[in-house]
């Protein structure tokens, strides 16, 4: 695993993990989290200026033991999600892919004996929605290729964490890895509580320990995220795992970097913090 660390090595990005809800969150301009998002995917395309982005989401489990890894350049999106009104399928985010990033990220796992398959597929609701609020395409584009990357289908966080400790030195080749998804995730009851309006207690305590754990010490980072998990709250603030992993990656691929929670906004059942491990180099 790398050494380097921002203050040494200002070129190297830093990693993000950000809170962005479902599709209906690219209309929800009014919400305090569509202002902060914007906030930050500016931050990433005026100061930080990746050359390419690798990024997760909850919405791709490959395989208990197995990674994908999209290779193409060039497919449609993906319009995982059911109910919604028609112009919601008709939504596009431009993006391209990059088969020689991919083949980047494919080299690094192989590496350290990470099992992946190399596939074609369009980017899922969990990245384009959220990236057209950071990375509007008329105010704000990206403008990079985008390599989304599946997590493992299975709920051993520290598997993840590791696959972000192997992905680390990406970071020194101008490549940012963003993980997609939210810090308190519990669908189920957010129906209940739209109702009342109430956010539940193991949002703001589950929320705090997650800050707890991602910003440690770089050297006690690890077994915190582990002992996070296994908190009385984790399950109902994750009752499947899926949103709460890329985390796990992010904080691997932070390596001897601090990580911040720059922000965060507890609502109902859901938590929209948005964390930076390392620094964003200056000038």
């Amino acid at each position: 695993m790398s050494n380097s660390s921002s203050p040494n090595n200002p070129s190297r990005m830093p990693v993000y993990f950000l809170g962005i809800g479902g599709p209906n969150f690219m209309e929800a301009t009014d919400h305090p989290a569509y202002a902060k998002l914007g906030e930050v995917g500016r931050e990433i395309t005026t100061k930080v200026k990746p050359k390419a982005v690798v990024v997760f989401s909850a919405h791709w489990q490959e395989g208990p033991s197995k990674i994908g890894i999209n290779v193409a350049e060039k497919t449609d999106l993906i319009y995982d999600f059911y109910g919604f009104p028609p112009h919601y399928y008709e939504y596009d985010y431009p993006n391209k892919g990059s088969p020689a990033v991919a083949e980047r990220v494919i080299e690094k796992l192989a590496a350290v004996g990470i099992e992946f398959e190399k596939v074609k597929r369009g980017l899922d609701h969990g990245v384009w929605a959220g990236f057209m609020v950071a990375f509007d395409p008329k105010k704000n584009p990206l403008n990079v290729p985008i390599v989304q990357v599946s997590l493992f289908n299975n709920e051993d966080h520290d598997q993840h964490y590791r696959m972000g400790q192997a992905l680390e030195s990406l970071r020194d080749e101008g490549v940012l890895i963003i993980g997609a998804e939210m810090a308190v995730h519990n669908l189920r009851d957010f129906r209940a509580t739209r109702a009342t309006g109430q956010t539940q207690p193991y949002v703001f305590t589950f929320d705090e320990a997650l800050k707890e754990a991602a910003t440690a010490k770089p050297d006690e980072r690890r077994a915190k995220m582990t002992a996070l998990m296994r908190r009385t709250d984790a399950r109902k603030a994750h009752p499947t795992l899926e949103h709460i992993l890329p985390i796990h990656i992010c904080a691997g691929a932070a390596g001897s970097d601090l990580g911040e929670r720059i922000w965060t906004f507890p609502e109902l059942s859901l938590s929209w913090a948005q964390y930076r491990f390392g620094d964003v180099a200056s000038g």
